[in-house]
């Protein structure tokens, strides 16, 4: 079976009074791999949703995001907030699998518009604290003697210099192999400055690492550190 019938397939099982449905993701993509899961987004009437499910169906893995059209909304405004929506893209980039009463039509063109608008601006106050945060992952790095701490301190490193660039590209975010491939379009070679680097800082040479790093803070003001200060809340 195609991953479109069986997505159709599951959702008529599942969920046979659907209002609509789509399919998203790597499946549809020539990325796809023996392991890439169907990820399904299913709009209802009302309960059970809104829920997500793993599961398995037939030979597929499956990843269901359950909503109706009020929780689509809501979880979608949040994750914008965020400058990063799963839901959004797996509805702008996916497949229509079918629309009963022209709801799925409505967020397919939704979907599409807020996805080509982009994310919000980052604010002049968490551009400081990327700034900041990265700064202080540098000098730990500069002062790592031990190898266990310099691969989780060189790792992280290299995930927030991505999604700083990201940020500051005005590009939407993305997480694990989605960080990738946001970065392949909106900063190309950086990806590969970065796994370089990270491969030579485990090796125990830290400069290319350094870098790279100083290279995409140099675009929103160098690092910071002193000087940095946020208040809390009593």
């Amino acid at each position: 079976m195609d991953p479109i019938a069986a997505a159709r397939a599951v959702v008529e099982e599942r969920h046979p009074a659907a209002r609509a449905a789509f399919l998203g993701g790597s499946i549809l993509s020539e990325r796809r791999t023996a392991l890439s899961d169907l990820d399904i987004v299913v709009l209802l009437h009302g309960t059970p949703a809104p829920y997500r499910e793993s599961f398995r169906f037939r030979d597929w893995p499956v990843e269901m995001f359950v909503h109706t059209e009020d929780t689509w909304h809501a979880f979608v405004e949040r994750e914008i907030r965020r400058r990063r929506s799963p839901l959004l893209w797996m509805c702008a980039d996916g497949l229509l699998l079918f629309d009963a009463d022209g709801l799925g039509a409505r967020l397919d063109a939704e979907a599409r518009k807020l996805a080509v608008a982009g994310p919000p601006a980052i604010t002049a106050e968490e551009l400081e604290d990327w700034r900041y945060a990265i700064t202080d992952l540098l000098d730990d790095l500069a002062g790592s003697t031990d190898q266990a701490e310099t691969l989780f301190i060189a790792t992280e490193l290299a995930r927030r210099v991505g999604e700083l660039a990201l940020n500051v590209g005005g590009s939407w975010g993305g997480g694990g192999k989605w960080l990738a491939r946001r970065l392949d379009v909106a900063a190309p070679g950086l990806t590969a400055s970065l796994h370089y680097a990270v491969r030579e800082a485990l090796g125990g040479r830290i400069e290319p690492l350094v870098g790279v790093t100083d290279e995409v803070l140099a675009q929103v003001g160098g690092r910071l550190w002193a000087g940095y200060r946020r208040g809390g809340t009593p």
